[in-house]
């Protein structure tokens, strides 16, 4: 089995920062790619950053020059540096996490249990 453990939520002021860290373990130590959703309330989940075993990184338009996303293969870890927070931030963030056995393989796919993020104007 593998878990995602994700830790740094809380509470800000808009213009603050938090960094949210995602630790995985289990039966997978490497992941094809791993990535931050968040959901705010009434709204869909969303992708947030993402980044993959070889360093590429995607990002939300919305969070483009304020978020920043890492990993550390060796900790199996990934991490999402947010700056300049907006309340339009605000949202239970999520941390994916995918491995592809091979072609023609299906994606595996996992979810941490979310970390609430809350940034006040």
């Amino acid at each position: 089995q593998v878990h995602l453990v994700e830790s740094g939520g809380g509470s800000v002021q808009a213009g603050g920062s938090l960094r949210l860290s995602c630790a995985a373990s289990g039966t997978i130590y490497s992941f094809n790619a791993m990535a931050w959703y968040r959901q705010a309330p009434g709204k869909q989940r969303e992708l947030v950053a993402s980044i993959t075993s070889v360093g590429s990184t995607t990002f939300a338009d919305s969070v483009k020059g304020r978020f920043t996303i890492s990993r550390d293969n060796a900790k199996n870890t990934v991490y999402v540096q947010m700056n300049s927070l907006k309340p339009e931030d605000t949202g239970v963030y999520y941390c994916n996490a995918k491995y592809v056995p091979g072609p023609s393989f299906p994606v595996r796919e996992y979810w941490g249990q979310g970390t609430q993020v809350t940034v006040s104007s």
